[in-house]
């Protein structure tokens, strides 16, 4: 029992054999990872998007910020089974114990967890990075792999809630990390890949419309 309850998460019987305490703390993480995400969307908007709208250059903000997380942070928790045994301060290693307060699935190594965001790390995150690429040049499918991506990202979502719900959804420690890790950190990969389906959904279905009016046009 001792061993079981050596970790702060839930619930108190998770076997973390080793588990190595947390040695950065909350605000100290969250200053990293703020810092370096102002850095790459100040760096995406002054110098990658200087001749793109404003709304492109959000977009191209919003690409790059979610794709170097899914292949950073992400990528990190899929090929690092063992990060709470993590004993050097490896700031990767800290975020996920720190994280794993507001879902332990991230501690235990849920296959479902594991298995959303290794799909995401991999796959979605360069997609993310070619979607910066695609908006930046104006290439002809930058609407619909934004659309694509988006749409990954909400599927990946409600996997992760479904998944957590009917097991119970008791793996955060206190309502605190529940509603701000849990809910909170994940809710914008929520609502922005929605207004970006919808808006993207609007411009594809304008283009095809503006496709079929040309072809009635040669035809009569």
């Amino acid at each position: 029992m001792e061993e079981a309850a050596a970790h702060p998460y839930v619930p108190r019987d998770l076997k973390l054999p080793g588990y190595v305490p947390i040695s950065m703390s909350m605000s100290s993480i969250l200053a990293v990872y703020l810092g370096a995400s102002l850095f790459v969307v100040t760096f995406v908007w002054f110098l990658l998007g200087r001749k793109k709208t404003h709304l492109d250059r959000l977009l191209m903000c919003w690409w790059a910020f979610t794709g170097l997380t899914h292949m950073v942070l992400e990528g990190y928790f899929v090929f690092s089974p063992e990060f709470y045994k993590d004993n050097t301060s490896c700031y990767l290693a800290e975020v996920w114990k720190e994280y794993s307060k507001g879902d332990s699935r991230y501690a235990g190594r849920d296959s479902a967890v594991i298995a959303v965001e290794g799909i995401t790390a991999v796959i979605e995150g360069p997609a993310c990075l070619l979607a910066v690429y695609a908006i930046s040049k104006g290439k002809s499918y930058s609407y619909v792999l934004q659309l694509a991506i988006s749409l990954g990202q909400l599927y990946g979502c409600l996997v992760y809630f479904i998944t957590a719900f009917l097991e119970g959804d008791n793996f955060a420690t206190n309502s605190f990390y529940y509603y701000s890790y849990y809910i909170g950190a994940n809710g914008w990969w929520v609502l922005i890949p929605l207004l970006i389906s919808y808006r993207c959904w609007n411009k594809i279905c304008e283009s095809a419309n503006g496709v079929e009016t040309k072809m009635k046009k040669k035809i009569r």
